[in-house]
């Protein structure tokens, strides 16, 4: 049976066939004479045919030998491309990560720390989706991102979810802002402020919603776009309360940020894979490095 065969034998063909001798072929494939001829008779008894014609002085190709040899190299060649390249994928210099994060990350944190990351595995090729909670979550879910950088889902029962950093809150306002002097701003003082909403679909403004109630909140302008915000707290139509992870965005010198006193008001941002799918050695170590930043507080 053709189960019986493996890499060895064609190796073994292959030495044979390119050194035309016993003992040069068996050194080449680091094996005993005995061994090396053992491996010829095999393949030749399961090929029901002579490969080699053989001589006390000389070895050669037979007609069905030579008809073999051709499609022996190529054999050979495209299992050890292939195994090359498993390997390179393995020991990291090769591969591909794609990765689902919430515009905060994305915009945020990431950008330095894929540059890093680029640097030290220059042969893995990056991806960086942006997307809303909802649209992370997705992305893992129909394999088109290996993780996501985002709030655990409440449906996770086909998901791995593991939390990677706490993101508290920050009042952000104009600078001349009455709250602008305060060290740290209770929810209280919101009541009856007008307040730049974001979207009803952001994981901010459901995790803003869910801590602060029942307090209801002023909202004026609901919008998409954290950049968007940050603009109009500058032109003084509101203030707004935006995670530490997106304040990148509003450090501008027309605005103020000051913490919100309110232990509740956090969200935690995970790592979310599938649980039936195993990590490819690119994503672990961009999975490595992500938790190599958070533990060490650079953020």
């Amino acid at each position: 049976m053709l189960s019986n065969l493996s890499v060895k034998h064609l190796r073994a063909f292959v030495a044979l066939a390119t050194h035309r001798n016993f003992t040069r072929a068996a050194q080449a494939c680091h094996l005993s004479q005995s061994a090396f001829s053992a491996l010829i008779q095999t393949l030749e008894e399961q090929a029901g045919c002579r490969l080699f014609e053989r001589t006390t002085r000389h070895v050669d190709l037979s007609t069905d030998g030579r008809r073999f040899e051709e499609m022996a190299r190529r054999l050979l060649g495209d299992f050890e491309a292939a195994f090359d390249d498993l390997r390179d994928h393995a020991e990291r210099r090769k591969g591909r990560v794609a990765i689902a994060a919430l515009p905060s990350l994305a915009g945020g944190d990431l950008p330095p720390l894929l540059a890093s990351f680029h640097q030290q595995y220059p042969g893995i090729a990056l991806e960086l989706h942006d997307q809303l909670a909802d649209g992370c979550i997705e992305f893992v879910r129909r394999g088109q991102a290996d993780f996501a950088l985002a709030p655990a889902p409440a449906q996770d029962a086909d998901l791995r979810v593991e939390a990677l950093v706490r993101d508290s809150f920050h009042l952000v306002c104009p600078a001349d802002h009455p709250l602008a002097g305060k060290r740290r701003v209770t929810p209280q003082a919101l009541a009856g402020l007008p307040f730049i909403q974001l979207s009803r679909t952001s994981s901010v403004r459901q995790h803003l919603d869910a801590a602060l109630h029942p307090l209801k909140l002023n909202g004026v302008m609901e919008v998409e776009h954290l950049a968007t915000v940050a603009a109009l707290v500058e032109a003084g139509l509101g203030v707004s309360v935006v995670p530490a992870l997106a304040l990148f965005q509003f450090r501008r010198e027309g605005l103020a940020i000051r913490p919100m006193q309110m232990p509740t008001l956090v969200r935690d941002i995970c790592v979310v894979r599938l649980k039936d799918r195993g990590d490819s050695a690119a994503a672990t170590a961009m999975l490595d490095c992500l938790r190599a930043h958070y533990r060490s507080g650079r953020r």
